[in-house]
């Protein structure tokens, strides 16, 4: 079983990232971006059966600082 989880700065925290990749990109004249807020991307495989609390738990332990940023859980199948 695998499933995704997305990581991404909550509203009103500073994002550096963000700011450079929207910078880098009216450089490169695209116009239209209003924003970029940057996050993460972590895959993980998992074994059947592994429930929604665990992974909860393992974002909450590890894969987010859940002072800054938000996760959201998402399986695949």
């Amino acid at each position: 079983m695998k499933a995704r989880v997305f990581v991404t700065l909550k509203n009103g925290v500073l994002d550096p990232q963000g700011k450079a990749i929207h910078h880098a990109l009216e450089g490169l004249g695209f116009g239209g971006v209003n924003d970029v807020r940057a996050g993460k991307l972590i895959e993980l495989d998992l074994a059947d059966g592994t429930s929604d609390s665990d992974i909860e738990e393992m974002c909450r332990k590890l894969l987010a600082n859940t002072v800054i940023e938000n996760f959201k859980i998402e399986r695949a199948a």
